[in-house]
């Protein structure tokens, strides 16, 4: 059953943040994550789930073309039963954390990777929950916008214009998210990305919403984290 159209509260729309991406406001429901919605050449991507606001499911209900709901954590699950109920649209999980949404419909799953079309990727980057992954647009077929990495929570916003792995107390296993960083670089192209779209902790960026030159970024990031764990340290 959907909630109930008295129980939701107004909330406010999601924002455009480039022609083809919409970000949605903190949602209390995933530890104040931000979910986006990338518009795709034939579909809708809902990456990670929105409050179930008046305003998003407005927003979402009044799209021209059909939906998917991609999760990239456990995180990010938000009310996704009730969410996918009110639109219809199925989801997209890792394999791993598909038993935390019992009784949602047209569930899927992947493993280690998953072709969305060829120019939407994902990667299973364990580390900030068992199921994480990542989203990579490639920058063609839905409307331009550059090449990017929607991360999920495998590297969160410390500062403006800069992400980091951090280890929280949700944080599933440590050592395997330093990993999954490495193997992301490995399996991006190169040059790839140019910008990089966080699920949580946005208000670090002070205003900013996507962080750019993510080829760098991730390249400082792996340098720092090969160089402290060789001199046996843990890359805090």
């Amino acid at each position: 059953m959907t909630a109930a159209p008295h129980s939701r509260e107004p909330g406010r729309a999601p924002r455009p943040v480039q022609s083809n991406l919409w970000l949605f406001a903190p949602n209390r429901d995933n530890q104040g994550g931000s979910a986006w919605l990338l518009e795709h050449s034939d579909h809708d991507l809902l990456i990670d789930a929105p409050a179930l606001t008046e305003a998003n499911l407005a927003f979402l209900q009044q799209r021209p073309r059909p939906g998917q709901i991609v999760l990239t954590g456990r995180d990010g699950h938000g009310r996704c039963r009730a969410l996918q109920e009110a639109l219809g649209w199925p989801v997209l999980v890792q394999e791993q954390e598909s038993y935390l949404l019992p009784g949602v419909k047209d569930l899927e799953t992947f493993g280690r990777e998953h072709a969305l079309a060829p120019d939407l990727r994902l990667l299973w980057t364990p580390g900030p929950s068992p199921g994480a992954c990542v989203l990579h647009a490639l920058g063609r077929g839905h409307g331009g916008g550059g090449d990017g990495l929607f991360c999920g929570r495998l590297l969160v916003p410390v500062a403006p214009g800069r992400l980091e792995p951090r280890r929280t107390r949700r944080c599933f296993h440590w050592p395997r998210q330093i990993a999954s960083l490495q193997a992301l670089r490995a399996w991006l192209p190169a040059g790839s990305p140019d910008w990089i779209a966080s699920g949580s902790g946005l208000g670090a960026l002070r205003g900013e919403t996507l962080v750019g030159a993510g080829q760098t970024l991730l390249a400082d990031l792996e340098k720092q984290a090969k160089m402290l764990l060789s001199q046996g340290i843990d890359p805090l």
